[in-house]
């Protein structure tokens, strides 16, 4: 069976997460920069897909230099010692049969690797006019930062910190086949 390698689209796709911030609204955040390694043995099947996403931790931007600094210094990513963030994956689960699935996988931040889950919703393929094969998955997850050793934080005099543990990732990835 031949393997069909797919590549991210970085003009249609966002890899992105976000943060409460004083316990009242998000902060959103972006990687830009990133590698990946996702296989399929069929056009439409996504479920059994080898995939492997490193991002380049230090291409965070949330559209603050100052915030984006110090989520790259050693209070949070620490990307002088750590600059790389990694997903493999090591299994899915069908959720329903309308393309949503559970993929579960290893996420590794600051050398800790914990499995997280990721909720997939697989949107089909389509040819684009030039002749490309597409691909767009909606990913979303959550998992604590804690959990990794980003534990910076700041308590409010009026009660709770300043940034929430619950990092809640969402993505939106066409993907464009390659071979």
């Amino acid at each position: 069976m031949a393997t069909i390698k797919w590549g991210i689209d970085p003009a249609h796709s966002e890899i992105g997460f976000k943060v409460r911030h004083l316990m009242i609204s998000n902060v959103k955040g972006f990687f830009s920069n990133y590698n990946e390694v996702i296989e399929t043995s069929d056009d439409e099947d996504f479920t059994q897909a080898k995939i492997e996403l490193t991002l380049d931790a230090t291409s965070v931007s949330t559209g603050n230099d100052d915030r984006d600094k110090h989520i790259l210094s050693a209070d949070f990513l620490d990307v002088a010692n750590y600059p790389e963030i990694k997903f493999v994956g090591t299994r899915s689960e069908n959720v329903d049969n309308d393309g949503s699935y559970e993929l579960f996988g290893n996420l590794t931040i600051r050398s800790v690797t914990k499995e997280v889950k990721l909720d997939i919703e697989f949107g089909g393929v389509m040819k684009d006019p030039w002749g490309n094969h597409k691909a767009g998955i909606n990913v979303n997850a959550k998992f604590n930062r804690a959990d990794f050793g980003l534990v910076w934080n700041a308590a409010l005099e009026t009660g709770g910190v300043l940034v929430s543990d619950e990092v809640r990732i969402a993505c939106e990835i066409q993907l464009v086949r390659q071979s």
